[in-house]
């Protein structure tokens, strides 16, 4: 349990116990091992994610889940996809904002109407689908919000701006919303993975570069999308503020 100071009270920040809690995952169709630690923890789970097959077969796959196809940057959808989950399983206990993309760039040259894009999907949306659960949890007495930034939110990397900064809006807003819900008994959290093993790279849009940067000076190894799903499943179980891939990443600049 951790405690916390604030000007007027100590308020407690409360481990969650995922059984039989109400989750609602975005970024579903690429965040599978995640959904199904949580469905092995015993979580009721809201798939959300543009790819309906995919949200189908897993569906399928995972007891208590629902497929809920939606387009986290498009505001309809997420009050569709929040509306949704609370009418099939009766609330939200559990945001995990995973949807994302990359785009790489330099400064000099990023493609302004891409950058919109990309901070609609890393930032706006996961910003709408917290307004829209957050009086949710409130009539529930609490519940626990996570947003999924990345290690370059922490890093200063040439051409990595768009994204970079994108998710560095995100740890802002993550950890100020944290100050402003301790008294409702929602707990925000920001994870940091590193490089994981997905299809994240393959799927990121990339910009017109001039300079490549630095060379990395070592192999980087991936690490597997079942090792960030436990440390997600972690902070979600402990209330921890920031949740870092490794414990290396915690003495980075950022």
């Amino acid at each position: 349990m951790a405690v916390s100071d604030t000007p007027d009270k100590l308020i407690e920040i409360m481990p969650m116990n995922i059984e039989n809690k109400i989750a609602l995952v975005t970024g579903a169709s690429s965040g599978i091992a995640l959904a199904r630690v949580l469905s092995q923890k015993g979580a009721k789970i809201a798939l959300v994610a543009r790819s309906k097959d995919k949200l189908e077969a897993l569906a399928k796959e995972l007891p208590n889940s629902l497929a809920v196809p939606a387009d986290m940057t498009v505001r309809t959808d997420v009050i569709r996809a929040v509306k949704e989950t609370v009418e099939h399983f009766g609330g939200v206990d559990i945001l995990i904002n995973n949807a994302g993309r990359g785009y790489d760039a330099p400064v000099e040259t990023m493609d302004i109407e891409e950058f919109r894009r990309t901070l609609g999907l890393n930032v706006i949306g996961p910003v709408t689908a917290m307004q829209l659960v957050i009086p949710v949890m409130r009539e529930r007495g609490g519940g626990t919000i996570v947003n999924v930034s990345s290690g370059t939110a922490l890093m200063y990397l040439p051409n990595m701006s768009p994204y970079s900064s994108s998710k560095r809006a995100l740890v802002g807003i993550s950890l100020t919303a944290r100050e402003e819900l301790k008294k409702d008994n929602i707990t925000v959290s920001v994870v940091y993975p590193f490089i994981t093993d997905t299809d994240f790279e393959n799927n990121t849009i990339k910009g017109e570069f001039q300079d490549e940067g630095p060379e990395a000076s070592v192999e980087l190894t991936p690490d597997t999308p079942e090792y960030i799903a436990q440390r997600i499943i972690e902070g979600i179980e402990s209330g921890e503020a920031e949740i870092f891939a490794h414990d290396w990443m915690k003495d980075l600049p950022g």
